[in-house]
């Protein structure tokens, strides 16, 4: 696990009740008989319960299988099915997934876009998401402005007040894509007043507005009532529940967490929703191997989507000289695998 701090210049957001200062990652290296290397990345905030996950279920039905084998994650969750469907189990089961797909890349000494039916783009733009600033005006239209200066073209709040999107608006002007997470904010009652306040600043999505995010009914209510397309989905983890953002929510952008889900499963939602009309936004808030997963994802899947990139400042930045974000924008990785492995020396020095 790594914990690299991190400066949204401005106090530290809360997260599970104490304040952000780090960005907490699990990576999962996997190595085959033969010395390859795999890596993979799964939800890292619950780490304690995911170690554990693989502590005492996973390594067990791992090791010795075949990395090789499409089947093979997959067939653990079946076996698991009690544990595996959601929760932290799920989660160490993606990047298992993620570090499978690396390792059969290098195997086969190409990208795994290659592997997911061949990349349609090489190129993918990615939006600042910046972190809550609980509606302080001064702090979001500095920092709106610090992300458009640093090159960035589409830009996503984690606010809930129309004042906060107001605040941000007015630095972007009408033409940028100003997306709002609320992170499951409201109940079905209280979301259309809230996400109606924010309409007039046009959002390009209003992210998970309402809690329990499975009342796909009350979704789809919100979508007609206030004309705002919605997005939905880092929360989700079977594809039932992402059939169901489209044909009952009626989502507009569909957005699996690669950590959450591996690149399996998140190929499987993009080609499923985008066939089903809506967009799929495979999300990937952290930096480590499951960035170059979700690049490999959008790489390949039809329609273009922008990257998730958390916007802040870090004590070391994984992949700045190997796969580096540039002006918004990032190159898909085009060497064996995920393309690149994480960096030795940030492991020493940031390692937990």
């Amino acid at each position: 696990a790594l914990r690299i701090p991190l400066d949204i210049w401005a106090p530290a957001p809360m997260s599970q009740g104490v304040p952000r200062t780090h960005v907490e990652s699990l990576y999962v290296r996997v190595t085959t008989s033969g010395g390859v290397v795999g890596w993979g990345e799964s939800f890292g905030t619950a780490r304690p319960m995911v170690v554990a996950a693989f502590d005492n279920w996973i390594r067990r039905l791992a090791v010795g299988q075949s990395a090789s084998d499409e089947e093979l994650v997959p067939r653990i969750e079946r076996m698991l099915l009690s544990l595996s469907r959601s929760g932290p189990l799920a989660h160490a089961l993606a990047g298992l997934d993620i570090a499978l797909w690396d390792i059969r890349g290098k195997l086969a000494g190409v990208p795994v876009s290659t592997l997911l039916g061949g990349a349609k783009r090489t190129h993918v733009e990615s939006y600042a998401s910046l972190l809550q600033y609980y509606g302080n005006p001064e702090h979001l239209k500095r920092n709106t402005a610090r992300a458009l200066e640093r090159g960035y073209r589409q830009i996503k709040l984690h606010e809930r007040t129309p004042e906060a999107v107001a605040a941000a608006r007015e630095v972007t002007g009408p033409d940028i894509p100003l997306m709002v997470d609320t992170n499951c904010a409201w109940t079905s009652a209280e979301a259309e007043a809230a996400v109606a306040a924010m309409a007039p600043y046009k959002p390009f999505w209003v992210e998970e507005p309402i809690y329990p995010p499975e009342d796909f009914e009350a979704l789809a209510k919100l979508r007609t009532t206030t004309g705002v397309p919605m997005g939905i989905g880092e929360n989700a983890t079977s594809l039932r529940d992402f059939r169901r953002m489209v044909t009952i929510g009626r989502a507009d952008y569909v957005q699996p967490s690669i950590v959450k889900l591996g690149i399996t499963a998140t190929a499987k939602v993009a080609a499923e929703i985008e066939q089903a009309g809506s967009t799929c936004v495979p999300n990937a808030f952290y930096l480590g191997p499951a960035f170059l997963a979700v690049l490999h994802c959008i790489a390949a899947k039809d329609k273009d989507s922008p990257l998730e990139r958390m916007f802040a400042d870090f004590g070391a930045t994984p992949f700045s000289k190997t796969v580096p974000v540039i002006n918004g924008g990032v190159e898909v990785p085009q060497g064996p695998g995920l393309g690149a492995d994480p960096e030795d020396d940030l492991i020493a020095q940031f390692g937990v």
